[in-house]
């Protein structure tokens, strides 16, 4: 694990598979993958070790959650990309292929939105770009308040079983030890800036480089029919529904998962286009 001072707080990250220094090999591909909420970096555990023989794996904790900065309030999707740009300027990296799972879906979009022309790739997981309708906002911020007054258990035991398939106890397990262990006040700014994100339905149909949807096939939080109108805007996609999973398929089962990365990262180009935004 390592910690950089960014944007004014500490952001925790993970950075596997990078050339060693002094070596004469060209530098490797980088892989970015974003976690959603209420979760941390370490839930990319399988992808770091499949792909680190191939590939530079970052994974940060947003700030709010692991072993990121808490800020209070209301952390702005705009906020968490800017954190990334400045973290990949931190490690020296201009271009970058780009993941996310559920609200790290969202902020995959978010990054598009603001810098194109870093992005080699999008993996879009278990996410959807519409923005919040009225109620749904409302149940956002409902929902930060309630972890504010109550912590994160009564939360976590509730959503256990939509996050991961109850068939599948170990990754449910180990995912309601990761959203018990969410700093509540980081968890609540992230809900709220949530729920204040923009509609990126439009943005994917200009999309310019390959992408990747996946969706656990048992997913109530995002089913698989956000996942195929996703895949039917963007312009250069493929779909993968995986068989046995729920909300989290890249721990349910990582090694079909892991499988539609693989061959996504082949198609990736070498360098970025440069867009107009």
């Amino acid at each position: 694990m390592a910690t950089a001072q960014l944007n004014g707080v500490t952001i925790g990250y993970d950075d596997t598979g990078d050339a060693e220094a002094g070596s004469v090999a060209p530098p490797r591909p980088t892989l970015v993958l974003l976690h959603g909420h209420p979760f941390d970096r370490s839930m990319w555990a399988p992808q770091r070790e499949a792909f680190a023989g191939t590939h530079r794996v970052v994974t940060p904790d947003l700030r709010g959650y692991g072993e990121s900065t808490v800020v209070p309030g209301t952390t702005a999707f705009a906020t968490f990309a800017e954190d990334v740009a400045a973290l990949l300027d931190h490690l020296g990296v201009r271009e970058f292929a780009l993941g996310g799972l559920s609200m790290g879906g969202q902020l995959v979009m978010e990054c598009h939105r603001l810098f194109p022309e870093r992005l080699t790739g999008l993996l879009l997981a278990d996410t959807f770009p519409a923005a919040e309708t009225p109620q749904g906002k409302a149940t956002r911020n409902a929902q930060a308040d309630r972890l504010l007054a109550e912590g994160m258990k009564g939360y976590a035991d509730e959503v256990r079983d939509k996050m991961v398939a109850p068939y599948n106890a170990e990754a449910s397990a180990y995912v309601h030890r990761m959203m018990l262990a969410a700093p509540p006040e980081g968890a609540a700014a992230a809900l709220r800036g949530r729920a204040e994100r923009p509609d990126y339905r439009a943005m994917l149909a200009r999309v310019a480089v390959p992408s990747l949807v996946v969706v656990g096939r048992d997913d109530t939080y995002t089913p698989v029919s956000d996942a195929e109108a996703m895949h039917a805007v963007l312009p250069d996609s493929a779909l993968c529904v995986v068989e046995g999973a729920a909300h989290l398929p890249n721990l349910e089962r990582p090694a079909e998962f892991n499988a539609a990365v693989h061959t996504w990262l082949t198609r990736l180009p070498a360098t970025a286009p440069c867009l107009d935004r």
